[in-house]
């Protein structure tokens, strides 16, 4: 009798948190969030490049981190809903907001 061999590809979720739990900075508000996002956007293409960027987030708001998901030209960006489900898993995030800069 002939055993049959078969491969199959590993799958890993990695996420590494540079910043200690009790350093992270917490969204309270719309503006915290919006605060954090543009301090980690680059101005200089705000007004000319489309870009979609997410803000991840335990379930005590505090920041996970912020992944970027697509970035565009002028007039638009495409984005996949599975990478924002592959950033919110490899997080481990329970909350994200989303923001789209649009030109």
């Amino acid at each position: 009798m002939k055993t049959q061999q078969t491969t199959i590809s590993e799958v890993r979720l990695v996420y590494r948190t540079k910043v200690k739990a009790s350093e992270r900075l917490q969204v309270k508000c719309s503006r915290d969030a919006y605060q954090i996002f543009m301090e980690n956007w680059d101005l200089d293409s705000i007004e000319h490049i489309e870009e979609f960027k997410l803000l991840l987030m335990n379930r005590s708001n505090s920041v996970l981190g912020i992944m970027p998901v697509s970035k565009g030209g002028l007039s638009g960006t495409v984005t996949d809903v599975r990478l924002i489900y592959q950033g919110a898993i490899k997080a481990n995030a329970s909350g994200l907001i989303i923001l789209l800069i649009e030109t």
